[in-house]
């Protein structure tokens, strides 16, 4: 399964290069990472970006069932990942001070700061599973890669 899990990123991080090269829309970029990641990963049950604003996080683009619209800084998981700079995986979102409840399927959660060039928060990747535990430090490395290489080189609109 680790294998699969690794040959599924390698595909997304080529597809995400090859869509995103020469782009300097950072929603556009949003867009087409969330498209890719949506189609490939087989546990992502809810794909999307969480935009950082003055007054805390505002839905961008994503795919799945009915998001939240805005979250403060430091609250839920997607707040806290935002707050902290830090990722955040969640095996139990149940589990979880804070919780935030878009949709009662989601049972597992990753968020990953998302970063310019100049180390600007843009806001957070926030991805949920139907499974428990479905996250691991490897979904964090290949997921804080992609963005990396996306959003924190080249130019930012």
């Amino acid at each position: 399964m680790a294998e699969d899990k690794d040959t599924r990123y390698r595909e997304c991080r080529e597809k995400i290069r090859a869509l995103c090269e020469g782009e300097e829309d950072v929603i556009a970029k949003m867009a087409s990472v969330v498209a890719v990641l949506h189609g490939t990963m087989a546990d992502f049950f809810w794909t999307g970006f969480y935009r950082a604003t003055a007054g805390g996080l505002v839905i961008g683009p994503y795919q799945g069932s009915v998001g939240c619209l805005r979250i403060e800084f430091g609250r839920g998981v997607c707040g806290t990942a935002a707050a902290t700079g830090r990722t955040q995986v969640v095996a139990d979102v149940h589990r979880f001070p804070d919780h935030i409840a878009c949709d009662a399927r989601s049972q597992s959660e990753i968020v990953v700061p998302v970063r310019d060039a100049a180390g600007g928060l843009l806001g957070v990747l926030d991805v949920d599973s139907e499974r428990l535990s479905c996250f691991d430090d490897k979904d964090r490395e290949h997921l804080e890669e992609i963005l990396g290489e996306t959003f924190a080189t080249g130019a930012e609109a």
